[in-house]
């Protein structure tokens, strides 16, 4: 595995193969790759082909959509819906970040049955705990902040330098985490907006640290850089807290027989009483939760492919709210993802290559599940035995 922060002298490229990277700018909002903001991230996507409809993908958190990104399967066959998930056999709620927890063959081990490689440079803990060594050479994240846990910008593009110099893999995926936990601490979108814009700002200059390497080393007209975010972000006020135990416990049949994993803008229920109740139960928690106020929808979660693991409902919450369960007081993060408010991503594809399609914009609804396709469109992959969820963005490529 590679170290934090090493970064070895700059080499000229070895040959001509075609290279594929993955930056991920948690957290972000598509009108914030903007030419004042973001300038380099701003020319990379007005000199490829952008993709301004693009989504996120139910449940709108980290662990499912970077899952969803190299797998490109649905939560209901990678066996991860949602950051946390309430666990039967442990009996707690737990986040999805051991490596047997991801069910589905990821492009990683696609890519090794053909002879190439791959890496990945992942700041925060739970990403890189999930993916485990499924890619040939992996970066343990480090520093990690003791309140985030996630590894600052500079570190990680310190890793992905390092990444390319001493292994040069065909695919490099990179989750860069800074956006995403000042996003979590600006209370109203605003209030910090000025630390906002510096993350911002902070992020497209490592990013632009990682470009200018490929240039530097020849490797840059055979790139080919997918840039997009896992969710976007919305931000609630103090009062704009939805709690649903304390409604759910004033139902007899519910009391203490229930779990609920909370995701920010988005809570999963779990009916762990009898089994001959959980028709009538999960019925009532339905009818509960949906009276709620802040409550934007209530689904099953066989109608958004989540899977087993996702319980029996998924609660949604409304724009400027937030769950916080069990207690009012258990989510005091102003800034939250996981419901439809946070949907919408930056999402285009650039690079040096002549295999991208420059100065493009398409309508087409791409989503972070349409990655694993792209790259195997790409690199001549196969899909997936059972084929992929999403669609090879063939738009953006000549």
């Amino acid at each position: 595995m590679l170290g934090g922060s090493a970064v070895p002298t700059a080499t000229a490229a070895p040959d001509s193969r075609l290279r594929t990277y993955v930056l991920v700018v948690d957290g972000c909002r598509p009108d914030e790759v903007h030419p004042v903001l973001m300038p380099r991230l701003s020319k990379l996507r007005d000199e490829g082909t952008n993709y301004p409809s693009a989504q996120s993908m139910p449940v709108m958190e980290t662990i499912p959509n970077h899952v969803m990104m190299m797998t490109g399967v649905r939560p209901d066959r990678s066996g991860v819906p949602a950051n946390a998930v309430y666990d039967p056999v442990e009996k707690t709620v737990r986040d999805l970040d051991r490596p047997d927890d991801l069910d589905a063959t990821t492009v990683f081990e696609l890519l090794r049955a053909k002879g190439l490689t791959s890496g990945t440079v992942l700041s925060k803990r739970y990403l890189h705990g999930i993916f485990g060594t499924r890619a040939d050479v992996q970066w343990k994240p480090e520093p990690l902040l003791p309140v985030t846990g996630h590894a600052p910008d500079a570190f990680t593009a310190d890793a992905a330098i390092a990444m390319i110099d001493s292994s040069d893999p065909d695919l490099v995926f990179v989750n860069f985490g800074d956006v995403d936990r000042v996003g979590h601490s600006d209370i109203t979108g605003t209030t910090l907006e000025a630390a906002r814009k510096a993350a911002l700002a902070g992020t497209d200059a490592q990013i632009a640290r990682v470009l200018d390497h490929l240039t530097d080393t020849g490797r840059w007209e055979n790139s080919v850089v997918i840039v997009l975010a896992d969710h976007s972000m919305d931000w609630s006020l103090p009062h704009a807290v939805i709690t649903l135990a304390a409604a759910l416990d004033e139902d007899p049949l519910l009391e203490d027989h229930y779990a609920i994993a909370q995701n920010g803008g988005a809570d999963l229920l779990y009916w762990t009483g009898a089994a001959e109740d959980r028709d009538r139960a999960v019925g009532r928690m339905r009818d509960i939760v949906a009276a709620q106020d802040g409550v934007l929808s209530v689904h099953d979660p066989a109608e958004l492919r989540l899977g087993a693991r996702a319980g029996d409902l998924v609660a949604y919450a409304r724009p400027g709210y937030r769950f916080s369960d069990p207690a009012p007081v258990s989510n005091p993060i102003p800034g939250n993802h996981g419901h439809p408010a946070t949907l919408p991503i930056p999402f285009f594809v650039g690079g040096g290559s002549s295999r991208v399609r420059s100065g493009a914009i398409s309508n087409a609804p791409a989503r972070t599940i349409d990655v694993a396709p792209t790259i195997a469109a790409l690199h001549n992959l196969p899909a997936p035995s059972e084929g992929w969820d999403g669609t090879p963005r063939t738009e953006a490529l000549t």
